[in-house]
């Protein structure tokens, strides 16, 4: 990818799995960001490199902001792309994680450098998270979705196959360029209560790495979202408990996930989520 700037030659990887997210409109309360931030930190990521954002933000609608340095040096910070590296010792695979802002402009050469990038680092398999606005309960589980582009890896995951038409984000496009290239892909999307969708979601956050860890086999230390979980819930909690009209909502949607949840008691868990997909990789490598 001729925008990314390498910071640092990249160590060598073991059966690499690439994990996106991108704030903006895929990132619903800032959900799935936030998880890869924190399996970031959890893993001791370093930067490996920087996508050059010249070529792909309108600086008007994603203006950079200026900081100042020690109360005197000012600064100015680009929105961008960073990648960065995640080895995982104890686990059989490493990681590289990249995380960022929802470009403007030229979707099809970023998505299709991003797939080239993984290509060539010998990425084994791409997986965004995302975060949408829904009719869900803050009190109930966060629902989580996951698809795959790949017919046979929706099979093997026990993923769903998706249906969707219609306007889609940038990890869409990143699905398709990954589909050209003979990449496996997958997306595990939160569902956010769109009366609380302004503030951010430390729950939803918490549910996508929970579910991510499943998948690709690597544990992610996070008790400081945990935390920041309860604190979530209390706060809502009571802000709701002061609103007797959005109390009957909550109520009516803590039903309706409970039918929804009684009718799909038989999906699949995490553990064997993970076990397919070490099948999966195994069979991969066979090929």
């Amino acid at each position: 990818m001729d925008a990314l700037v390498w910071e640092t030659q990249p160590p060598p990887l073991r059966s690499p799995i690439l994990v996106c997210a991108f704030a903006g409109w895929n990132d619903a309360a800032g959900s799935a960001t936030t998880a890869v931030t924190t399996a970031a930190e959890s893993l001791d990521a370093e930067v490996a490199g920087q996508i050059d954002p010249e070529e792909f933000f309108d600086f008007q609608e994603n203006r950079p902001t200026i900081t100042l340095t020690e109360g005197q040096s000012r600064e100015i910070e680009w929105p961008g792309n960073v990648l960065l590296t995640a080895p995982a010792p104890e686990a059989e695979r490493d990681l590289l994680l990249l995380a960022g802002t929802e470009p403007n402009l030229r979707w099809r050469t970023f998505a299709g450098g991003i797939a080239e990038t993984a290509d060539a680092l010998g990425v084994e398999m791409v997986v965004t998270l995302g975060a949408l606005i829904a009719d869900v309960a803050h009190t109930m589980p966060v629902p989580i979705t996951g698809f795959a582009s790949d017919p046979e890896l929706v099979e093997r995951l026990g993923l769903a196959r998706s249906s969707y038409e219609g306007p889609t984000g940038i990890t869409g496009v990143l699905h398709d360029a990954c589909r050209e290239r003979n990449l496996p892909s997958a997306s595990l999307w939160a569902a956010v209560p769109h009366y609380v969708a302004a503030v951010p979601n430390p729950k939803a956050a918490l549910a996508l790495l929970r579910r991510l860890e499943g998948l690709v086999g690597v544990a992610v230390e996070a008790s400081e979202l945990e935390e920041e979980t309860e604190t979530y819930d209390d706060q809502v909690g009571r802000a709701v408990a002061a609103n007797p009209e959005i109390e009957e909502l909550v109520k009516r949607l803590e039903d309706e996930q409970s039918d929804q949840l009684d009718v799909g008691d038989d999906l699949p868990s995490g553990e064997a989520i993970a076990r397919d997909f070490e099948q999966f990789l195994r069979q991969q490598g066979g090929d």
